[in-house]
């Protein structure tokens, strides 16, 4: 039983690589709103199907008031605002620098957990976080010190003729960033709001607020139509959503359940946390992308600062 759950915990790794991989081909073509509207509309049906065969109920019409204040505001945070930061930063930096500031989320989660909810923080906790801002650090000094191309566009030249990140490349790994704390933040609600109640049930809470969110934030900013309709006439982008959707909230998301229940906690989110390294070869095979030794190093680095985090 033990080596499912460890298998199901590297599918799970391999499923959220491969919908990094479409989720950004889909937000560079119809941007990152769209994708994450129709992204959530599909986890809702995939929950609400998982929620009959499991639940007997399709809708989580037996959550508590407490219950759906905590979840709303999580879906708020964890999808509608950690998500706008995610898939931005798919579109300015690509998948493989994005996926690489995941790793940071349970430890922010951890750290929030400390500080808000009084959960004990381990010394092993604050080395684990220390390798996984190394390895990123690592990833982008080995980024920075060529002068060519970075984030598809040549590297800005400072004085002394240092290379530095420009504009753009900045401003996706601060999205990056952003994405990993807001979506620690997101599960600090989660776990609070899901206390007591069911897990798949309480994920639809989440995505339902999610999709109501995404709609009208396309009806306020005047993106309607571009969102309901002319994203839509876009078949490719479209299908690489609806991949990206299957291989993310449906299998990915059922293979971690199924890892956290057959495995132990350390050894499923460490295997899980191997995204940064897995997505390096569909990036150089499918993506065409140059990937340096050092940026390789740094990927290990912070994969091996979340298993310390998570094993010791």
């Amino acid at each position: 039983m033990e080596r499912i759950g460890e298998l199901a915990a590297f599918g799970t790794a391999i499923c959220w690589t491969a919908s990094a991989i479409f989720f950004e081909r889909a937000s560079k073509r119809i941007g990152a709103l769209a994708v994450n509207f129709y992204k959530v509309c599909a986890a809702f049906a995939f929950l609400a199907a998982a929620g009959f065969l499991l639940r007997g109920s399709p809708l989580p019409l037996d959550a508590t008031p407490r219950a759906w204040a905590y979840l709303a505001v999580s879906g708020v945070v964890g999808f509608l605002v950690a998500d706008y930061f995610l898939f931005n930063a798919y579109i300015l930096v690509g998948s493989r620098l994005t996926v690489l500031f995941q790793p940071l989320t349970p430890l922010f989660a951890a750290l929030l957990g400390y500080l808000v909810l009084g959960e004990r923080m381990r010394s092993a906790g604050l080395v684990g976080m220390v390798l996984v801002a190394a390895g990123i650090l690592i990833v982008i000094a080995s980024r920075n010190a060529s002068r060519g191309e970075l984030a598809g566009g040549p590297a800005a030249v400072g004085k002394g003729g240092a290379a530095r990140l420009d504009p753009r490349t900045a401003k996706g790994l601060a999205f990056a960033l952003a994405s990993a704390l807001f979506q620690a933040v997101g599960l600090i609600f989660t776990k609070i709001g899901v206390e007591g109640y069911d897990a798949i049930a309480g994920t639809q809470i989440r995505v339902a607020t999610a999709i109501v969110g995404f709609a009208l934030q396309g009806i306020v900013t005047g993106g309607a139509r571009k969102l309901f309709v002319e994203a839509r006439r876009d078949r490719e982008a479209m299908k690489a959503t609806a991949v990206g959707a299957v291989f993310g909230p449906f299998v990915g998301v059922t293979l971690s359940l199924v890892a956290l229940k057959a495995t132990s906690a350390g050894a499923a989110s460490t295997l899980m946390g191997l995204t940064p390294v897995l997505i390096i070869p569909p990036s150089i095979l499918l993506l065409k992308q140059r990937v340096r030794p050092l940026e390789i190093a740094g990927a290990c680095v912070a994969c091996a600062g979340a298993a310390l985090f998570f094993l010791l």
